[in-house]
């Protein structure tokens, strides 16, 4: 990596996470170069990296289903789950990925150590526009209202978010979902979404036309997600020299 161990990375730091998976579906290919461009913006030289490196601990699992990948499935795993119906009770067997990360999220949230504040799952939508969000539906209001914080910061970053195609539902379809599962187990502390972007294209604002996607535009959209970590922890006064434009 081009960066030496920050403070936080230390043994017995005390970590904040945000933990990031994606490809689930194996057929919502843009969900992986989302996922790239996070990865690669994290990993690169620019000063925002830097600063979000030095204060947070990403931990990601890009390709949930991997061998639903390689067999060239839309939805389902080799054994035929769709494997987003079974973060209640995922089998080590069947299961083996969600089983796994399951295990370390279990293991991160019970460690006072670790505050484990964001889980993100990626996905590509094939009827909507834009990129948007899911989020969970809570009685607590001020839950509630805190959980609308990051897409509105995300919306104001990148040019094909879109806020108003956000939604917080609770749809008894859904309950097997990370977003669904992990929103019921962790604390108020920690928040939970799903990611959509359009396979197709997205819609500027202010106008009718709609501009389509290209990887390059799904990895800016990563890159812009990463970028909102900064707005949201509010460490922009710890980036050095004058804020560079996020890398093409």
């Amino acid at each position: 990596l081009p960066f030496s161990a920050a403070a936080n990375l230390l043994p017995g730091a005390e970590q904040k996470v945000v933990f990031i998976t994606a490809r689930v579906h194996p057929g919502e290919t843009p969900s992986s170069f989302v996922c790239q461009g996070i990865i690669d913006f994290l990993v690169s030289h620019h000063p925002i990296a830097k600063v979000l490196r030095d204060h947070l601990v990403f931990k990601i699992a890009p390709m949930l289903n991997p061998d639903g990948v390689y067999l060239g499935n839309y939805r389902c795993s080799l054994m035929g789950f769709d494997l987003n119906r079974h973060w209640a009770n995922p089998s080590p067997w069947a299961h083996p990925t969600l089983h796994g990360v399951k295990e370390l999220i279990i293991d991160m949230y019970n460690n006072p150590k670790i505050n484990l504040e964001f889980y993100i799952d990626i996905h590509a939508h094939s009827t909507m526009m834009n990129g948007f969000m899911y989020g969970n539906i809570f009685e607590d209001e001020e839950r509630f209202q805190r959980q609308a914080v990051f897409p509105k910061l995300l919306c104001q970053n990148a040019e094909d978010f879109s806020y108003s195609s956000t939604s917080f539902n609770r749809d008894a379809v859904k309950a097997g979902t990370g977003r669904r599962f992990l929103g019921g187990l962790l604390n108020d502390t920690s928040y939970c979404y799903t990611l959509e972007v359009s396979f197709y294209s997205y819609i500027l604002g202010g106008t009718a036309s709609a501009v389509p996607y290209t990887e390059e535009a799904y990895m800016k959209l990563g890159r812009n997600v990463a970028r909102t970590f900064l707005d949201y922890y509010r460490l922009n006064s710890l980036v050095e020299g004058p804020l560079a434009p996020t890398p093409k």
